[in-house]
């Protein structure tokens, strides 16, 4: 655990000077905190947001002020990870705290399939631990979990979608409380209209002074595809910019193929990140909205809040765009599983200007959050929900915890990885007759993952015990009937999920 260096600090002041987040949260200081009890949490899990884009993890170039204070403000978890590298699966995870062959759902969800297609019914959901212990509740924007029209246990507020997330402008249809709102215009200021009001009723209507916390989830889907609808004066501040930050690189034929190549006419490749830019400055933008707003209500002091991304994106990365899901095989690359995973709370004892290199998933943000609520279930619940969870409270108050674990376990559909070290290893199982081989990457020597090293004699040792720590971790969090290996017996998800479209081509040639 760390703190920024000066040099950095100062260029990030320099760079929140044209945010909109209010000063207070700036003035705290951790020598005047108390560790207060119950805050409200305000959460912001936003779509495709990968951990390399945004300035204070690293890219150079992005204008992001106010996500900069709050890295400013609080504890950045630099080794974060998603627990699946496609939404649908991760967002799952950290609403129940559990792994996707726990839960059941392995890729994003058609919804509006007139075939069944997994969900979350009759799973717990945090929300529904928040609200037994007190919390009002609400959701605006993404969920897509499964029946975004229905309000879902445990939301007081619902604001999600009617059909599906599409398009950033023009023309939406939300989902108001399970009635159908039709509106047009930019999409995301459209979603930051609810969630300030859901803040000024809470304060308004006397629950904030009779001691009542709020949890409110948060979801922009901006950065997600397609990329070319981002507010057109964001968009105007990347013209000249050199995308420095994102390597040029060819793709690698370990991987096997990309289904979304990177462009060969450099001025559509140059507009796409032109737009996945200002789509981040657009999620800045409405970040700084929602927080104004809970200033101007007197509620930031006992507020945490957190921003993280429900997995990672490639912008050109390994010679490819998009997620988990842009390769066949799925693939598990770092621009793929490392979020960002921001927590600011300075009232509360999470230090400020500090960085954890402890590793961390959805499913530890869940118990994270549970404890700082006081809304940790008892024993035999817990004991019920299985959670491979762990609160790291302890590490965003300058803990350093002995024990905590080396190895990331990471799973999408028919493939499992374990990332420990230098080492990432990925293994594939059969789906319709079909196994891809396995992979192991030397992080160290190889950074940009380019050689498979899975059959190198010198790290046969590697392989077995990493191979050990997958099959372990699974006989423990994973349920028959919804786990990743036995697909072929579960509903799709969506046409589209790997395994399923290498099924597809191997059945056209055939």
């Amino acid at each position: 655990m760390s703190r920024m260096p000066r040099r950095k600090f100062l260029q990030l002041s320099g760079a929140m000077a044209a945010g909109t987040l209010a000063s207070p949260l700036a003035g705290q200081n951790t020598e005047s905190r108390s560790k207060s009890s119950r805050p409200n949490i305000l959460i912001f899990l936003t779509d495709d947001h990968g951990q390399w884009a945004q300035y204070a993890y690293g890219d150079s170039e992005l204008l992001s002020p106010n996500l900069n204070r709050l890295a400013a403000r609080g504890m950045r978890m630099t080794r974060a990870f998603a627990p699946c590298p496609v939404c649908s699966p991760a967002r799952a995870s950290f609403f129940t705290g559990r792994m996707p062959s726990q839960h059941g759902i392995h890729d994003w969800l058609l919804e509006h399939a007139t075939s069944k297609i997994p969900d979350l019914t009759g799973q717990t959901l945090i929300s529904e631990l928040l609200k037994k212990a007190g919390y009002r509740t609400g959701l605006v924007g993404k969920w897509h979990c499964a029946n975004s029209r229905r309000p879902q246990p445990g939301f007081d507020r619902w604001f999600s979608y009617w059909i599906n997330q599409y398009p950033h402008r023009g023309v939406q249809h939300f989902s108001d409380q399970g009635n159908q709102v039709v509106e047009e215009g930019q999409q995301s200021p459209l979603l930051t209209r609810r969630a300030i009001d859901f803040i000024r009723e809470h304060h308004q209507d006397g629950r904030a002074a009779s001691g009542q916390p709020f949890f409110l989830f948060v979801s922009y889907v901006d950065t997600h595809i397609p990329h070319d609808d981002a507010p057109d004066d964001l968009v105007a501040q990347y013209r000249e910019a050199s995308f420095r930050d994102i390597p040029r690189e060819m793709f690698a034929a370990c991987h096997g193929r990309t289904i979304e190549p990177v462009d060969t006419k450099p001025e559509v490749e140059r507009k796409k990140k032109m737009e996945y830019y200002g789509a981040v400055s657009s999620i800045d933008r409405e970040v700084g909205k929602v927080v104004a707003a809970l200033e101007a209500t007197g509620q930031i002091n006992n507020t945490l809040i957190i921003y993280t991304g429900d997995h990672g994106l490639n912008c050109g990365q390994h010679g490819t765009w998009e997620k988990g899901n842009g390769t066949i095989p799925q693939n598990f690359l770092e621009e793929s599983i490392l979020i960002p995973c921001t927590l600011s709370w300075p009232a509360g004892g999470i230090l400020q200007n500090a960085t954890s290199d402890d590793l961390v998933s959805h499913p530890d943000l869940w118990a994270t959050l549970l404890e700082i609520a006081g809304a940790t279930p008892d024993a035999a619940t817990l004991a019920r929900l299985n959670s491979p969870g762990r609160s790291y409270l302890r590490q965003l108050r300058g803990d350093r915890v002995r024990g905590w674990r080396q190895t990331m376990i990471s799973e999408y559909g028919n493939a499992r990885m374990a990332r420990k070290g230098r080492y990432k290893l990925i293994k594939r199982y059969p789906f319709a007759g079909i196994t891809f081989p396995d992979e192991l990457y030397d992080l160290h020597d190889d950074p940009r993952e380019t050689r498979n090293l899975y059959g190198a004699a010198a790290l046969r040792d590697q392989v077995q015990d990493l191979s050990a720590e997958i099959d372990q971790f699974f006989s423990q969090y994973s349920l028959p009937g919804r786990t990743g290996l036995d697909l072929e017996h579960l509903p799709d998800c969506n046409p589209r999920s790997p395994w399923l479209l290498a099924a597809k081509n191997r059945a056209r040639r055939s």
